[in-house]
């Protein structure tokens, strides 16, 4: 029972990539649609082992977490000319319909609790300066507005998402500030690199191709803040946790 008590306080939805578009699948990343078919499956399962009823509490107990919209702006709308007929705010509109409809497709399975992090400073990732940056190694502002603009969008729908759905808990974590202000201010977190990830080169590097082994890897990671082109170092999550941990006390109430 300890594994199921487990289950009921925490139940963690990811896949390898973070994109809200079906359209945009690649590096092996599970679309939205194959994401709640497999969740279906997982309730089946629970439902066999423990029966509807408590089920039914473990699911609409637990904590569902969300990670959506970096690939779809750095690996999918930025380098896709196909998608460049839309405005950076249009696309931000067209993800907020796909993230509206998840929701809302999970509150029909019986999901009551759900945290989304929110985009960080997209225009800061090592693997974003590399490929937009025009070789001067700052971040970029106008990629860095996007996902400002996008945040704003998440916080709106989530709102009107809240007033439409009777007893759904839906928190959006901000972590631009906080990514912000580890890159721009990396001494005051303890930390002395925010420009080049630890993994490789530092600059692009990112999934399969980050390991210990990689050529280049630093053998102290605990003090940059990302560990490849795309994702904070342990350390760096270590500081997002708390910061986490004090916005989301209105899914555990």
């Amino acid at each position: 029972m300890l594994e199921f008590a487990t289950i009921s306080q925490c139940l963690t939805y990811d896949d390898k990539e973070d994109d809200l578009m079906n359209a945009s699948l690649k590096n092996g990343a599970i679309s939205l649609t194959r994401q709640l078919n497999n969740y279906r499956e997982y309730q089946n399962e629970v439902v066999s082992m423990v029966g509807r009823a408590k089920a039914n509490d473990i699911f609409s107990g637990a904590i569902h977490l969300l990670s959506a919209g970096t690939s779809d702006f750095i690996q999918n709308y930025y380098i896709n000319p196909l998608l460049r007929v839309y405005s950076p705010d249009q696309f931000s509109d067209i993800l907020m319909i796909s993230y509206s409809t998840f929701i809302q497709n999970l509150y029909g399975l019986g999901v009551r609790r759900i945290g989304v992090i929110s985009l960080p400073p997209t225009g800061c990732l090592p693997a974003a300066i590399t490929l937009f940056g025009l070789g001067r190694n700052q971040c970029i502002p106008r990629l860095n507005q996007d996902a400002i603009s996008f945040n704003n969008k998440l916080n709106n729908t989530s709102q009107i998402l809240k007033s439409r759905l009777p007893g759904l808990k839906l928190v959006v974590f901000d972590i631009f500030q906080p990514v912000l202000d580890m890159i721009t201010n990396p001494g005051d977190n303890g930390f002395f690199e925010s420009r080049r990830a630890c993994c490789g080169t530092g600059r692009l590097e990112t999934s399969k191709l980050c390991n210990s082994r990689s050529v280049g890897t630093c053998t102290n990671a605990t003090g940059y803040v990302f560990w490849d082109g795309f994702h904070p170092s342990e350390a760096a999550n270590e500081v997002l946790a708390g910061n986490i941990l004090q916005q989301g006390f209105d899914l555990i109430s």
